[in-house]
């Protein structure tokens, strides 16, 4: 047996272990200087993530490469379903070719037997987890191929590699299930242990409150494929030009959206408002194109509203002592949605409140005071320049 030894040695005290990347670029090198003839070697490692399947790392002659799956069509590609991976998923055993022949039903194989590999083997990576993808390849340029001292190194190797990758492949699903679920701030809170019901954290905030209108007649009178098309539509588009614009969503309610634009002093406070007014403003261009689509196409508008106001929250955990929210709660959360509430009263798709619009300093349209709903003074509020009534639009 080759020098496996050195390799447990080398993960358990000298291995990169901040990032998948340096961890196999090191380990293949590892395998190539105890012996073993590799040429190329690949990491296949399966995530959850909405977008992103999983990640390929390709080690070829001392450079190693990264691609992302694409999560909607990588499970049926023609490049997974005529693989070796397809074969190790289905069958939880290694998969080894000679590339002597041709490798018609294979691809992949076809392409290394062409660029000079005479052998092919991979394996599954022993995880605890056994319902996502997890192998390593290595195909060889030697001759007479992988002798069994070297595939049994081989073997050997990945087992010894395998913990340390699923130390990574675990943390990077919790850290984007949290980014996906609960957003990017919010999930590095609870990460860091921040999850003791009642612990909130004050903060400034800009506040972005946003619906639909009409949302209930449409989800009465279309199909649920149809409704869940209109949703999505609507959500993609304030989940991005609110994130670009440096904000975080919090919550989806239904056919509403919470969103806020953190603060951390007084300089920042203004900065964040022309953050969240910006956002609003490219909000409005952004669904104003998308609803000239689909007029053209005879399919029903995004008639929404907003509401931007700014104010002291508090941030941190609500809920049962085995079901936690993390949310943001206070006085300032609730004058937003009570403007929300007036922005439909008064058929604005936008409404901004005083105290916001005093930290802006940019134009907008005074509308008068108005009463908000449980809000014992009347608030002066005001719009964005140039907008019609929700009808108009």
């Amino acid at each position: 047996m080759r020098r496996t030894e050195d390799i447990s040695l080398w993960l358990a005290n000298e291995a990169p272990h901040d990032s998948v990347k340096e961890l196999f670029a090191g380990f293949c090198q590892k395998i190539v200087r105890s012996g073993v003839p590799v040429w190329r070697a690949s990491l296949g490692l399966e995530v959850l993530h909405p977008e992103v399947s999983g990640w390929q790392h390709v080690w070829t002659d001392e450079t190693l490469s990264v691609h992302a799956a694409d999560r909607a069509t990588a499970p049926t590609s023609e490049s997974y379903l005529n693989s070796p991976t397809r074969i190790v998923d289905e069958t939880a055993r290694p998969f080894r070719r000679r590339l002597e022949a041709p490798c018609l039903d294979m691809p992949l194989l076809e392409e290394l037997r062409l660029a000079g590999a005479s052998d092919y083997v991979m394996y599954p990576l022993p995880f605890l987890d056994q319902t996502r993808t997890a192998v390593v390849s290595f195909a060889t340029r030697e001759e007479q191929g992988f002798d069994a001292a070297s595939l049994e190194a081989l073997e050997l190797a990945v087992r010894l590699l395998s913990p340390y990758l699923e130390r990574h492949v675990l943390r990077r699903i919790a850290v984007d299930l949290l980014d996906t679920y609960v957003g990017p701030r919010t999930g590095q809170r609870i990460i860091e242990g921040r999850v003791d019901r009642g612990a909130v954290e004050m903060i400034e905030a800009a506040i972005w409150f946003s619906d639909l209108r009409g949302f209930t007649l449409l989800s009465e009178q279309s199909p649920i494929p149809e409704v869940l098309a209109h949703l999505n539509a609507w959500f993609g588009i304030v989940g991005e030009v609110v994130e670009v614009h440096g904000g975080e969503v919090l919550k989806f309610i239904g056919d509403a959206v919470l969103a806020i634009f953190p603060t951390s002093d007084e300089h920042d406070r203004r900065a964040a408002c022309r953050k969240a007014l910006a956002a609003a403003q490219e909000f409005v261009r952004r669904t104003d194109a998308e609803n000239d689509l689909r007029r053209s196409a005879g399919t029903s508008a995004l008639v929404h509203g907003l509401a931007l106001h700014v104010g002291e929250v508090a941030y941190g955990n609500v809920g049962a002592p085995h079901r936690l929210d993390f949310t943001v709660i206070g006085p300032a959360v609730n004058r937003a949605s009570r403007l929300l509430d007036l922005a439909k009263r008064l058929d604005q798709q936008v409404l901004v409140s005083q105290a916001l619009a005093r930290e802006v300093r940019q134009p907008l349209v005074d509308l008068g005071r108005h009463q908000l709903r449980d809000v014992e003074r009347s608030q002066r509020v005001f719009t964005l320049p140039n907008q019609g009534s929700v009808g108009s639009h």
